[in-house]
């Protein structure tokens, strides 16, 4: 639509120029002016598209999309690496042990623990349920450098170490029989300690006594520095005895650890049981059941009686002096040279080679001052005698029993004779 230049002209007008009107002004709302005002309102609305509803839209996109980053940003930062952390801590130099190596993580998982000591041992040990915690089975020993090497799910391998601290004073414990040795069935294991121990349940628990074939083994405590560990009854003969001795860093005592972490092996040999008659005289020797001789001898006089009980072989010499005053009797007697002599207790008692004495005397009177005597011959070389012969037929650990010496039964610390006290009563001397 447009606006007529020629308005009014009769149709026969002349084309004369008076005829034609002038062109009125244009109005504001012209076609130009519409066209302009188009124009102008076309890239305000473009404008105001910009910045209007699309605009907003566009505005709320940026916002979300800013959000997003940020939360983003948030995630990301929440996503944390394993900590770990062992104790003792990491380069400690006198670290203590008497408490477990633990390893824990923090923003994670363990998967593997390895504890090792410069002394080739290794630390076993478990992790909790969730695997953040790891604790090991036993304590560290003393004076060792260890090496803890922790791998936690999405972390790099943590290694760290310290060195544990030495103990200040210490104990051992001292065993009966030696070791790989071949001992009478009477044979105890006993274990004599270097410093009086005041935890026994500690001491006695770090000590395991087994045997094969397999029979119920326990200790009983002598006072505070004597162990000994026996069975119900005389050990099988063949049979097969470890001791084990965890006594390192053990605390004994205030302060007082102990140092030994070893096993040692004892064999059992041949049943033989030696049961002396003073009443008649008489010994006879029992072997695997069957026996084996009968000896005549001499006891102790009235004066100097005889220990009664069961008795066992701790110690055996060819030949041995004997001397009165080590046993409180003065210098009733000094002989430099006793034949075939095995003891039976700490405080004197052996079985011995008599070579002083009469013959007739064997088998018919007491006349000692508290031993078993055999006749022999002096330089302990004639196999023809009861003294060597007796000798030769023994071994550390065989049981000689003790009967009608006019004596009560010889104390069960005195020598290696706890076979005197009942189970229950052995049992009852343990400390766990």
């Amino acid at each position: 639509m447009g606006v007529p230049e020629i308005a009014n002209r009769p149709e026969s007008a002349p084309r004369d120029p008076g005829w034609i009107r002038r062109r009125p002004e244009r109005p504001a709302w012209s076609r130009r002016g519409v066209l302009a005002a188009v124009g102008s309102v076309v890239p305000a609305l473009a404008l105001s598209g910009c910045g209007g509803p699309a605009g907003a839209a566009e505005g709320k996109d940026r916002t979300a999309t800013g959000a997003g980053s940020k939360a983003k940003s948030q995630v990301k930062a929440e996503v944390k690496t394993p900590k770990v952390t062992v104790s003792p801590a990491d380069g400690t130099r006198k670290a203590g042990f008497t408490a477990p190596v633990v390893v824990s993580v923090t923003d994670g998982t363990l998967s593997a623990v390895e504890v090792s000591g410069n002394d080739g041992s290794t630390l076993a040990g478990s992790f909790d349920d969730d695997r953040t915690r790891w604790t090991s089975a036993g304590n560290p020993h003393s004076g060792t450098k260890y090496t803890v090497t922790a791998k936690a799910t999405g972390a790099a391998e943590h290694i760290s170490t310290f060195v544990t601290k030495s103990p200040g004073e210490t104990f051992a414990g001292y065993f009966t029989p030696e070791a790989n040795s071949t001992s009478g069935v009477g044979m105890p294991v006993s274990i004599n300690f270097t410093h009086a121990v005041t935890d026994r349940t500690a001491v006695e628990k770090a000590i395991t006594v087994t045997a094969e074939p397999a029979v119920e083994v326990v200790g009983h405590w002598f006072g505070n520095t004597r162990l000994d560990f026996r069975p119900a009854g005389y050990w099988a003969a063949g049979t097969k005895i470890t001791l084990s001795l965890r006594l390192k860093d053990v605390e004994g005592g205030d302060g007082v650890y102990g140092v030994q972490s070893k096993d040692v092996t004892f064999h059992i040999g041949r049943r033989q049981v030696s049961t002396v008659d003073l009443a008649k005289k008489t010994m006879t020797v029992e072997r695997d059941g069957v026996t084996l001789a009968s000896y005549p001898v001499s006891g102790g006089a009235p004066a100097h009686t005889t220990w009664s009980g069961i008795m066992v072989i701790s110690e055996r010499f060819e030949e041995t002096r004997m001397e009165s005053s080590t046993v409180g009797l003065g210098d009733e007697y000094d002989i430099a040279d006793v034949p075939h002599a095995q003891r039976l207790t700490t405080s004197g008692t052996f079985i011995h080679g008599n070579y002083w004495a009469a013959p007739a005397v064997f088998g018919s009177s007491n006349t000692s001052h508290g031993c078993v005597g055999l006749h022999d011959t002096k330089g302990a070389n004639d196999s023809s005698v009861a003294g060597y012969r007796f000798y030769e037929s023994s071994m550390l650990g065989d049981v000689v029993v003790v009967r009608n010496s006019g004596e009560r039964t010889v104390e069960a610390s005195n020598g290696l004779n706890g076979w005197n006290l009942s189970w229950a009563d052995w049992k009852a001397g343990s400390a766990l």
